[in-house]
């Protein structure tokens, strides 16, 4: 694979192997560019009548200080006297064999002190790679799933380039300077909780935009306060900066997350337009990440990079150690018998069934429900409203079994999923990876249940390979496939 990529990309590319780097590289310095440069003069001055001057923004990094009326309730305030009380010292760390710890690189006392309260002492396989080139300037392309802590890598990168980078003195409310695109709603909120608990010291603004939701709301968001980090999917994020609402020309740090889906789920187009909108790309830094590094990622890593470190986190790394899994050899005509019975038996309070089309999935759902079962579907197909009541009804308890597509329920991240059903098998092995992956979250016990039938059951040596082991298949007892009793209405 390696090979392969330095074809691609030419000799630049040797070094990721190292875990923690010296500084032998030179970084690029990524460089915001000049608010004239990108943006016609009388656009902005139209738009932009209501929000704060720009002469008044300090050159500090604490833009919460433009607005003191309108930030009064902002709880993330609340911290920043502490950060004085607390030291690097208060946080210790042994040095371990093959492990990398945040102290071995050298982040700002506001970011340490983050890092300390979500309890991160040493980094995993992908924030020490990742963060070896990073820091110091470089590009980056990372091959890794979810749960690999590739989020954590690329935020915390993210504000030790804010921190050490003073923002402009000229500088209007829509300007972030560091940009984070993702492919659906419940991954940008994701990585907008976890870049608000890693700022929390720093007083950098953190802002999010989907798809969805209240439009004027996330309006008057973007007007309150200056923006350093936004997160968004891309179709919301063209909408503000269409309207004039957002301009992209101040952006530092630019990250696409799960490139692979992006362009499943056909997006690129509109990632197009979003990348023109930014600094040319020697005058950005650009992070990619993708569950797998197919020619069309490769190509498009190629046009938006610029000499980027490539960092690849072998898959068995990640399948999860607390996910426990069985595979029954069953007939396709068997398996919403052993679905039914598996939930009902066994008294299952919050599980999640994927299967590979939208119609299996509205079929299964209908049936759970007409047999009794408090479920729900998730798929292309139901509306962005209607997905997020929905969610928060499974997170609440009120759904037992969430049945989705793999587009639909990628990035879902609920506590508590007690067991991951593969009603059918994936036609990509990554995607088990992604599946099994929403149970034994944060270090808890989860199952995983596959069904093989006569016609997914040959997509299982390609999953064993990727885990690097096998899954022992076994036969349903007799009780697991007992007719579905009817309801009588």
């Amino acid at each position: 694979m390696l090979k392969a990529l330095k074809k691609i990309f030419g000799k630049g590319d040797a070094a990721p192997q190292a875990v923690a780097p010296a500084a032998s590289v030179t970084p690029p310095a990524p460089a915001p560019a000049p608010a004239s440069e990108a943006r016609p003069a009388t656009k902005p001055a139209a738009q932009r009548a209501n929000p704060t001057p720009k002469a008044e923004q300090p050159a500090a990094v604490t833009p919460v200080a433009d607005n003191p009326a309108r930030d009064k309730p902002r709880r993330e305030r609340k911290p920043k006297p502490q950060a004085s009380l607390w030291k690097p010292e208060d946080f210790v760390v042994e040095p371990q064999e093959g492990k990398t710890r945040f102290h071995d690189f050298k982040l700002s006392n506001e970011l340490m002190h983050a890092i300390h309260d979500l309890g991160f002492p040493y980094c995993t396989p992908i924030q020490a790679q990742v963060l070896g080139f990073t820091l110091r300037g470089q590009d980056a392309i990372g091959r890794a799933q979810t749960g690999t802590g590739k989020t954590a890598a690329f935020l915390i990168s993210i504000i030790s380039q804010l921190q050490q980078t003073p923002p402009p003195k000229e500088r209007y409310m829509g300007e972030p300077r560091a940009l984070i695109i993702a492919p659906t709603r419940e991954l940008v909120v994701q990585i907008a909780k976890d870049a608000a608990a890693l700022t929390k010291y720093t007083g950098l603004n953190v802002m999010s935009f989907v798809g969805g939701m209240d439009f004027d709301k996330q309006l008057k968001a973007l007007e309150a306060r200056h923006c350093d980090i936004l997160v968004a999917t891309p179709g919301r994020l063209l909408d503000f900066n269409q309207r004039g609402e957002v301009h992209l020309d101040m952006v530092e740090v630019m990250v696409l997350d799960e490139a692979d889906r992006m362009l499943d789920m056909g997006f690129i187009p509109q990632v197009r337009q979003i990348i023109r909108q930014t600094p040319p790309k020697s005058e950005r830094q650009t992070l990619l990440f993708s569950a797998t590094f197919t020619e069309d990622v490769m190509n498009l890593a190629k046009q938006w990079t610029t000499n980027p470190a490539i960092v690849e986190i072998e898959p068995e790394n990640v399948a999860s150690e607390t996910v426990e899994q069985h595979v029954y050899a069953v007939a396709g005509s068997d398996k919403y018998k052993l679905l039914y019975n598996l939930v009902t038996q066994n008294k299952w309070e919050r599980v999640m069934v994927f299967a590979n089309r939208k119609d299996e999935v509205r079929r299964i759902e209908e049936k759970l429900v007409r047999d009794g079962i408090n479920a729900a579907q998730l798929s292309g197909d139901v509306p962005q409203h209607k997905r997020i009541r929905t969610l928060e009804n499974f997170r609440e308890g009120r759904i037992t079994v969430l049945v989705a597509t793999d587009v639909a329920g990628r990035g879902i991240h609920i506590d508590g999923i007690s067991h991951v059903i593969n009603f059918t098998l994936p036609e990509d092995p990554d995607d088990y990876v992604h599946r099994i992956g929403r149970t034994g979250r944060a270090g808890a016990d989860g199952v995983s249940i596959s069904f093989a039938g006569e016609d997914d059951s040959y997509q299982l040596p390609a999953i064993e390979e990727l885990l690097g082991r096998k899954i022992k298949c076994e036969m349903p007892p007799d009780e697991l496939l007992k007719p579905v009793p009817r309801k009588h209405h």
